[in-house]
C-alpha cells in the first residue's frame, strides 16, 4: 500500500525550513537548518513538547547525532546552540493535534535511543545512557509506538538513516574473496551492506585512495579473531564498489567482484535485469 508524503518549503528553500507528514497522520517532522533557528520564535507549536534530533558530521568513520525530548524545543535550543558545536540541522518531531506529554516524548526518546544504537549508523557519543522507559498507560504507549514508526519512516524518506537496519534475503546474499579476504553481503536500496562475521583484509594495497579512513574504520568495526579482521557489526555502504574497496583493500569493480553461489556477478543479477 503506497502512501502519500507532504513535504512544504517554508521558505522556499530546498535546502531551508521545511516540514513534512504522512497524510492522515498526526507525526508532524521539522526539518530546521542551525542557520534558521529565528523561525523558533514565528512558530507556537514548536514551543510544545517535542521529541528531537540534532545532526551533523564526525570527524572519524560516520555521522555524529543528538537524540533528545523537550517541553519546548525554542528554550532548549538555546542551551544546544551554545554547547555543542557538531550539529548543522535539528529535526523536530511534533504531534498535529499538539497533545503529546512531557511522558509522551520520553518514551520516543528511550525508544530513539535504543533503535539507533542497534542500527549503529551515527556517532551517539553525546548520548551517554538509554534512558529508563516513562511509566505510561497501555493505550498511550501503542499510540507512542505508532508515532514513532512514522518517525522512522520520515527520516529515512530525507535520506536520514539513523534508525535504518538493512534486512538480508538469503537469496540475495553475495560473497567476494579478494585477497584473501572472505567477505558477504546484499544489495538494496540504500547501498550495499556488508555482514558481521565477514573477515576483512587488514592491509590495503600503495596506491589505495582513502587509506586513513579505511584505518579508522578497521579500529571501529573489526576484531582479531586467529589472526584475521573480522566485522563486528552490519556495515553498509553507498555501492557495491565502495564495500569491496573496504573489504580487500584495493580498488574493485563491486558489480563484478561480488557473486552469488552459483557465481553470479551483482551485475548480472541487477543491472540487467531489465534486458
Amino acid at each position: 500500500m503506497g502512501k502519500t508524503v507532504t513535504t512544504y518549503l517554508i521558505d522556499a528553500d530546498p535546502k531551508g525550513t521545511q516540514y513534512v507528514f504522512i497524510s492522515n497522520k498526526i507525526c508532524q517532522m521539522y526539518v530546521i537548518p542551525r542557520s534558521n533557528l529565528s523561525i523558533l520564535n514565528e512558530r507556537t507549536e514548536l514551543q510544545t513538547p517535542a521529541f528531537y534530533i540534532l545532526l551533523g558530521e564526525d570527524e572519524e568513520t560516520k555521522p555524529k547525532a543528538y537524540i533528545g525530548e523537550t517541553e519546548n524545543f525554542r528554550e532548549r535550543v538555546r542551551d544546544h546552540d551554545n554547547k555543542k558545536a557538531f550539529w548543522q540541522k535539528a529535526l523536530l518531531f511534533i504531534s498535529k493535534d499538539a497533545a503529546m506529554t512531557k511522558a509522551d516524548v520520553q518514551y520516543l526518546e528511550h525508544k530513539a535511543i535504543a533503535e539507533a544504537k542497534v542500527s549503529n549508523s551515527f556517532v551517539l557519543n553525546e548520548n551517554k545512557q538509554t534512558p529508563k522507559v516513562p511509566n505510561l498507560p497501555e493505550y498511550r504507549k501503542d499510540d507512542m509506538d505508532e508515532f514513532f514508526e512514522d518517525v522512522k519512516f520520515l527520516t529515512s524518506f530525507i535520506g536520514c538513516n539513523i534508525f535504518d537496519i538493512a534486512q538480508p534475503k538469503e537469496e540475495h546474499l553475495f560473497f567476494t574473496k579478494g585477497r584473501g579476504c572472505n567477505a558477504k553481503g546484499f544489495y538494496h536500496s540504500k547501498g550495499f551492506t556488508v555482514l558481521k562475521g565477514s573477515t576483512i583484509v587488514s592491509s590495503s594495497v600503495p596506491s589505495f585512495k582513502w587509506k586513513d579512513k579505511r584505518e579508522k574504520m578497521l579500529n571501529e568495526y573489526t576484531h582479531s579473531y586467529n589472526g584475521q579482521l573480522v566485522l563486528n557489526t552490519d556495515t553498509t555502504f553507498n555501492s557495491p564498489s565502495t564495500a569491496a574497496d573496504f573489504c580487500i583493500g584495493s580498488s574493485n569493480n563491486g558489480w563484478l567482484v561480488w557473486k552469488d553461489k552459483d557465481g553470479n556477478t551483482l551485475n548480472s543479477v541487477y543491472r540487467k535485469q531489465l534486458e
